[in-house]
C-alpha cells in the first residue's frame, strides 16, 4: 500500500504536466510565433469562405487546372484523417498498375518525354500540396490550351508561385498546386 500512493500521485502529476500544461504551452507558443500555420493555413475566397489549406493537397482533375501529386489516402483523396503511405513497393502489382494508369492519363493529354515521379507516385503522407517546378512545366501546354491563354503567361504565373528552398538550402524548389490554381482562376 505504501508504494501505491506515490505511484498514483506521480500519475496525477505527470498527467497534469504532460496532458495539460505542456500542450497548452506548445499551443500558445505556436499561436504566438506561427499564427497562420497553427490555425491550419486556410485559404479563403473573396467572400471569406474557406476553400482549402496550403498545407494539404487538393484533388484537381479538370484539364484547366494543374494536377497535384497523387494521394495515398485510402477512402478518398487527400483525407487528412487517413493520411499515410501505401507501403507498396516498386514490385507491387497494384502500385505498378496505379503508376501506369497515371502515366497513361498524362500521355493522353499530350505529355511526351520523361514524367517526374511526383506526378505519378504518392508522397509518404498522401497529402503533399506541392509539385516540382518540372511537373508544373510539363502541364503548362495543357492548361494554356484549355484556358486559351498564352503559354508564356501561364509560365509567369507558375514562376510567381514557385517557392525556393527553405532558408536557402533546405529541401527543393516547389509549387503549391492550390495556390497556383487559385491564381490562375483570378488571372484575367
Amino acid at each position: 500500500m505504501k508504494e501505491i500512493r506515490p505511484a498514483i500521485l506521480m500519475l496525477i502529476l505527470f498527467t497534469v504536466i504532460c496532458g495539460g500544461i505542456y500542450p497548452a504551452v506548445v499551443t500558445g507558443v505556436a499561436y504566438a510565433l506561427f499564427p497562420n500555420q497553427a490555425k491550419g493555413s486556410f485559404i479563403t475566397d473573396d467572400k471569406k469562405h474557406e476553400i482549402g489549406s496550403s498545407l494539404i493537397g487538393q484533388p484537381f482533375s479538370d484539364a484547366k487546372y494543374f494536377w497535384g501529386r497523387p494521394s495515398a489516402s485510402t477512402d478518398f483523396g487527400y483525407n487528412p484523417m487517413g493520411s499515410g503511405g501505401s507501403n507498396s513497393g516498386p514490385t507491387n502489382p497494384d502500385f505498378l498498375k496505379a503508376v501506369g494508369d497515371r502515366v497513361k492519363a498524362l500521355r493522353d493529354t499530350g505529355v511526351t518525354g520523361g514524367i517526374p515521379a511526383d506526378l505519378v507516385e504518392a508522397s509518404a503522407s498522401g497529402l503533399d500540396p506541392h509539385i516540382t517546378p518540372e511537373s508544373a512545366a510539363l502541364q503548362v501546354a495543357r492548361v494554356a490550351k484549355v484556358r486559351k491563354i498564352g503559354e508564356d503567361e501561364i509560365r509567369k504565373v507558375v514562376a510567381a508561385h514557385t517557392e525556393g528552398r527553405q532558408l536557402g538550402f533546405l529541401g527543393e524548389p516547389r509549387v503549391n498546386v492550390l495556390e497556383l490554381n487559385l491564381a490562375l482562376d483570378a488571372h484575367k
